[in-house]
């Protein structure tokens, strides 16, 4: 367990003007509008917001710029922001819009020289990999690009050794088989990699509450957790929807008011509140 403040960070995926939420990545549900969620969870206590643009890397295009800006306008916790980041050129304009740091994972595959280049650029505290894991038959954890949609063949442990040589300053690693399942972390992912870097560990896929989490916490030598699904229901059930969603996504399970079963929502505070009473330092 990190004797460090342990970050408590809502994620949230982003498609179009939209939030989303899916199941492994994928069939995604809009829930309502990010800078709203965004609003409600830094008055809530969350220590920084992961904005994430689930289709970038497979439209080729980058589009959070609108949403950061209106975000960072009125939010005042760092913002990590990710998703079709291909080049310097990409970074600058998403810190220019208010974002602290960014994440990258398929320009990273595809050129790791690009982690060296962005950290040498911009400060290795700025630069953020993801990894989105998942588990092969044999056991091995392979790295995969375009939000868990392509095969690389590249193992997650060795990648993270890579990652770490090439100056990034954080790793957020995804489990995208317990991704929207609410079934639980994969501790042993997460151990794997945070026992295998020096470098600041986020986990990230599956969180089913705040037990959950203090059971990572303890098992595991991480930074923080970035949370999506117990978060973002919770949230539905105190808002009146409204019906104004264009565009990009699936707005049948918004519109129909109903509620996920799988999901047993919670809040920052609630996640707060338990880790404290076991003994380990978050910010209150």
């Amino acid at each position: 367990m990190s004797t460090n403040k342990v970050r408590i960070i809502p994620r949230l995926d982003i498609k179009g003007p939209n939030l989303v939420k899916g199941i492994h990545l994928e069939g995604l549900r809009v829930l309502g509008k990010p800078e709203d969620f965004a609003e409600y969870y830094y008055e809530n206590g969350a220590d920084e917001l992961f904005f994430q643009d689930t289709v970038a890397s497979l439209y080729d295009r980058n589009s959070l710029q609108n949403i950061i800006s209106k975000t960072a306008s009125k939010i005042f916790i760092p913002l990590t922001v990710g998703g079709g980041i291909r080049t310097i050129s990409d970074i600058r304009e998403a810190l220019l819009a208010g974002a602290d740091k960014v994440a990258i994972n398929t320009a990273a595959i595809k050129n790791p020289n690009f982690i060296r280049e962005a950290s040498r650029k911009f400060g290795s505290s700025t630069i953020v990999v993801s990894i989105e894991a998942i588990k092969e038959n044999n056991g091995d954890y392979l790295a995969y690009t375009d939000n868990g949609r392509e095969y690389s063949g590249i193992n997650v442990i060795e990648w993270s050794t890579r990652v770490q040589e090439m100056g990034a300053g954080e790793i957020v690693i995804t489990s995208v088989d317990k991704e929207g399942t609410g079934e639980g972390f994969d501790r042993k992912l997460v151990k794997l990699i945070a026992d295998n870097v020096d470098i600041p560990v986020i986990a990230h896929g599956g969180c089913k509450g705040p037990d959950d989490i203090a059971e990572l916490i303890n098992d595991c030598t991480i930074e923080g957790v970035a949370i999506s699904s117990v978060l973002h229901y919770g949230y539905l059930n105190k808002i009146v929807v409204q019906e104004d969603y264009e565009e990009e996504g699936n707005t049948n399970f918004l519109k129909s008011g109903a509620s996920f079963s799988k999901i047993h929502s919670c809040s920052i505070e609630d996640i707060k509140s338990n880790l404290h009473k076991k003994g380990i330092p978050v910010r209150v």
